[in-house]
C-alpha cells in the first residue's frame, strides 16, 4: 500500500519579486563590507608595498642580486598596488563571499541539500587557495626559471611591475578556477545533468580539453602549460571518485528509503 506523498516543505515559502530584490541588495552590501573591512587590514599589514613584495619573489628570485621591477607607467606605482591590495582582499573574504551567495539561495533549498552547502563552500574555497598557491610556489618558480634559461647574456631582464602584476593576477585567476573541476563534476552528477559513468566515458577527451584551456589561459612556455592542465585531469578525478559519495549522501531522507526498499 503506497504511502500518501509528505507536504513539500518549501511549500508556502515563496516570497515577491521585490523582497528577492531586497535580500540581493543587502547580500551584495555584505559582500562589500567584508572586502572593505579586508582593504582595512591588508592596507594596515603587510600593506601594499609588503604584497608587492611577496607576490613579487619568483620573478626576483631569477634576476641579479641588485635588479629591480620596473614602472614604465607615469601612475602605475600608486594604480598596481591598488590592484593587488584589492584582488587580495577579495581572495581574503574569498569564503564569505560564497556564504552570501549560499545565504541568498538557501530559502530555495531543501534541509538535506542545505546540510551540504557549507562544506561545499568551504570545499570550494580550499581549491581555490590550493590553486593560487600552486602558482605562487611552484608554478611561477619554474616558469621564469624556464624563461630566463632563454635570455641572452647581452640582455638584462628587468620586467614592467605592471605587465608582471597583470600576469600573474591571470595566472591566479585561472588556477583558482580551473581548481574547482571536482565540484563541477559533482554538482553535475547530483543535479542528474550526466551520469559518472558517462564522465568516466568522456575522461579521454576532457584531456584534450585541459590541455586546449591550458594552452589559452597559460604564457606561451610549457612548464605552465603542464602545471596547469595535468591538476585540472587529476582532479577530474577526483570529481569522479567523490561525486558518488556526494550524490549518495545528499540525497533525501525519502529517496534512500526508496532506494533500500528497491535493494531488498
Amino acid at each position: 500500500m503506497s504511502q500518501p506523498d509528505k507536504e513539500d516543505e518549501l511549500a508556502g515559502t515563496e516570497q515577491p519579486f521585490v523582497a528577492h530584490l531586497v535580500e540581493l541588495r543587502d547580500r551584495l552590501l555584505y559582500c562589500i563590507y567584508g572586502i572593505v573591512a579586508a582593504i582595512i587590514v591588508l592596507a594596515i599589514w603587510p600593506g601594499p608595498n609588503g604584497l608587492i613584495d611577496f607576490i613579487a619573489q619568483p620573478i626576483r628570485a631569477h634576476m641579479p642580486p641588485d635588479a629591480k621591477l620596473i614602472a614604465v607607467g607615469v601612475f602605475s606605482p600608486f594604480f598596481v598596488p591598488l590592484k593587488v591590495l584589492l584582488l587580495v582582499a577579495v581572495l581574503a573574504v574569498l569564503p564569505w563571499l560564497m556564504y552570501q551567495l549560499w545565504a541568498f539561495v538557501a530559502p530555495g533549498l531543501y534541509s538535506h541539500e542545505k546540510r551540504f552547502a557549507m562544506p561545499l563552500i568551504i570545499f570550494g574555497s580550499f581549491l581555490a587557495y590550493a590553486g593560487i598557491a600552486f602558482v605562487q610556489f611552484f608554478v611561477l618558480d619554474k616558469m621564469f626559471s624556464f624563461i630566463q634559461g632563454f635570455t641572452p647574456t647581452s640582455v638584462a631582464a628587468t620586467p614592467d611591475i605592471a605587465s608582471y602584476v597583470e600576469a600573474i593576477l591571470g595566472l591566479y585567476i585561472a588556477f583558482g578556477l580551473a581548481f574547482q573541476v571536482p565540484i563541477v563534476v559533482m554538482l553535475l552528477v547530483r543535479f542528474e545533468i550526466v551520469t559518472i559513468q558517462k564522465l568516466k566515458e568522456f575522461r579521454g577527451y576532457f584531456i584534450v580539453i585541459a590541455f586546449i584551456v591550458a594552452a589559452v589561459v597559460t604564457p606561451p612556455d610549457v612548464i605552465s602549460q603542464l602545471a596547469l592542465a595535468v591538476p585540472m585531469v587529476i582532479l577530474y578525478e577526483v570529481g569522479i571518485l567523490g561525486a558518488r559519495w556526494f550524490v549518495k549522501a545528499s540525497r533525501a531522507p525519502e529517496d534512500n528509503s526508496d532506494a533500500a526498499e528497491k535493494t531488498s
